[in-house]
Order: C-alpha cells, then sequence, then structure tokens
C-alpha cells in the first residue's frame, strides 16, 4: 500500500480515536528521533516544562510521555495514527506531511528546534568536491530518496551539474545508519568512501586527520538551515489549544536553559542517551554555533520547498513558509 493511501486511512482512524478520547486526562506526547539535535525537547521533558506550562495556562497535572523512533516516516506515523501529538523530524519531512494533509486535515510545524548542518565527509584522498564522484564511488547515508540528507545531495549535484541532471549520483547512496556510515568510513573507506551525516557523527569522523569535509548542506541552502522541526496535527492543536501553547513555550524556554548552562544541559542529554562522546565532546558542540543553534525561527524551509516542488517531490509548492508553520511562529523573521 502507498505511504500517502495508508496515512489517509490512519488519520481518519486517528480523528474519531481523539473524539472518542475527549475526555481522557489532559496529556502530551512527544515523539521524535535520537541525538543531540533534539536536546530542547529532553531538556523540557526533564525540567517538566511542559507541565509548568500548562498549568500556568489553568491545565493542572498534565502527562507528559517521550518516545524515540528510528526515522522521520516512523514518527510521522505515529502522529497520524493518534499515537502522538507533537512530533520532532526533519523540515523535509514536515514538508511532506504537510503537502499530503494540507486539504483535509492539516499537519503544520509549531516551531524550529535546531538549526545544524549535514556535512559530507570522506576519506578518499581523490576526492575534493561532488564533481569528483565516479560511478564506482559509494555515499553512505541514512536513509533513502526524499530524506533531507538525500535531498541536499541531488540539490548539491543540480547547482553542480545543472538541473536535469540532479539525479546523477542517486545510484551511489547506500542506505547505512550513521553509527555504520562512521564505522564504515573510519574503517578504511572498503566500499563506502564517503558519509552524508550529521553531529555528534560528523565530530567523530572529522578525528580522524585522514577525514575530510567536501560540502555541507550549509553550502547548499547558503546559510545555515533547520535540520529538525517540531510539527502537530492542526485537529490537535484546535481541540488542545492550551496544550499546544504550552508545549510551544516550554520548547522556547527549554533553548533559553540551554543558552543560559549548556554544561547543565548537556548533562540531561548524556543522562538520556548512551552517547560515545565525552561530556567535553559534546559540549564542544554544543558551544559551536556553526555546528549548532537552538531557535524556534524556521530557516531555509523555502529552500528545500522550492527545490522539492521542481522536482515533482510536492504537488502542493507553499507560497511562503509561513503556510507551512501554524500562526504562533509567523511573526518570527523565518524565510
Amino acid at each position: 500500500m502507498k505511504r500517502s493511501t495508508r496515512w489517509l486511512g490512519a488519520f481518519a482512524f486517528a480523528a474519531l480515536s481523539l473524539s472518542a478520547g475527549a475526555a481522557r486526562a489532559a496529556e502530551v506526547r512527544l515523539v521524535s528521533g535520537f541525538g543531540l539535535c533534539y536536546l530542547p525537547a529532553y531538556v523540557a521533558v526533564e525540567k517538566k516544562l511542559i507541565e509548568k506550562h500548562a498549568a500556568a495556562l489553568g491545565v493542572p497535572d498534565v502527562t507528559v510521555s517521550y518516545q524515540h523512533l528510528a526515522s522521520g516516516p516512523a514518527i510521522t506515523d505515529a502522529l497520524i495514527s493518534g499515537s502522538a501529538d507533537v512530533a520532532m523530524a526533519g523540515t523535509s519531512v514536515l514538508l511532506n506531511v504537510w503537502d499530503k494533509t494540507a486539504k483535509f486535515a492539516p499537519i503544520k510545524g509549531m516551531m524550529a528546534i535546531c538549526d545544524s548542518p549535514i556535512y559530507f565527509n570522506t576519506i578518499d584522498p581523490n576526492i575534493t568536491s561532488i564533481r569528483d564522484f565516479k560511478d564506482s564511488d559509494r555515499i553512505a547515508m541514512a536513509s533513502g530518496k526524499g530524506t533531507q540528507h538525500a535531498l541536499v545531495l541531488e540539490m548539491a549535484t543540480a547547482q553542480a551539474y545543472g538541473f536535469d541532471q540532479r539525479n546523477r549520483f542517486d545510484t551511489l547512496a547506500v542506505s547505512m545508519s550513521h553509527p555504520d556510515g562512521v564505522a564504515a568510513l573510519l574503517s578504511g573507506g572498503a566500499g563506502v568512501k564517503t558519509h552524508v551525516t550529521t553531529v555528534p557523527f560528523i565530530q567523530m569522523e572529522l578525528a580522524n586527520p585522514n577525514v575530510r569535509t567536501i560540502l555541507s548542506s550549509y553550502d547548499v541552502t547558503g546559510g545555515p538551515n533547520t535540520l529538525i522541526v517540531a510539527y502537530a496535527a492542526d485537529k490537535w492543536r484546535k481541540d488542545n489549544p492550551k496544550l499546544y501553547q504550552a508545549t510551544f513555550e516550554a520548547l522556547k524556554e527549554a533553548m533559553a536553559v540551554i543558552a543560559a548552562d549548556k554544561g547543565a544541559a548537556v548533562d540531561l542529554y548524556l543522562k538520556a542517551e548512551n552517547s560515545k562522546l565525552t561530556r567535553d565532546q559534546v559540549l564542544a558542540i554544543v558551544n559551536d554555533p556553526k555546528m549548532m543553534t537552538f531557535s524556534p525561527t524556521p530557516k531555509k524551509v523555502m529552500v528545500f520547498a522550492d527545490y522539492m516542488a521542481k522536482a515533482g517531490l510536492l504537488k502542493n509548492r507553499p507560497a511562503s513558509w509561513t503556510d507551512v508553520f501554524f500562526a504562533n511562529i509567523h511573526d518570527a523573521p523565518g524565510d
């Protein structure tokens, strides 16, 4: 069954479930992937900031749960099926689900969570730019076509060779988890000599003097781009306006908490995830604005949207980034 068809049925079922469960106790169910980019969510949950803001809005005794899933599509499926209320995943994931649900039951962005680059790291001394890839090369990335990693590869290829050549290197992509991609690269490049990855795997690879970066998503988008966004169904937002507002305010406050004491925030992250990096290594990443910025303002959303629409990956092209996000963030200087 095609994913779009499954989403339609799942969303209809979720709408009925939500209506039937209207009398249940107040709760906010978060879902996201794993990683340092989700630090505001870890802080908000650990410090009970959603509960705090909900109580201030007149909704006491809120239950907050937090689930982790392995991929953006799985995260969105959890939202559509009604097993989650607020999802966090990549900008391209939001654009896809907004496109598929816009006409019948919109899912839109609540806010940006993290600006962070996607790096193309290589251990092959013969590869100095995207123009050096050959048919025999292989490029490891976490997931396939339509994901933000794959989009950056296509966009960079289009910039180098022209739009009609955007899929020139698609066949070189090998689906591989970030940890496996790191292991393949650092083993000497047997089979895979280039890895498309994010923090903290960027730093793990660049610690090897034989690894270097040939391309960053920031190069492709013309500046920092939002990697992770939070999004929700319009029905849940309308049915639970105070919980929606409380979640938004809690994630914003979590960003302020991180800025005020990055060390304490890193400690929360290390408590939540079994990272192989030391505290000092994680703190160095969080302290580097070129690697990570936590802000509710969406950045370069339209760069991805314009490309996806032109490439036929979106049926509906948003006129502005605000089309894809709810009004609570429209006054931010996004793009």
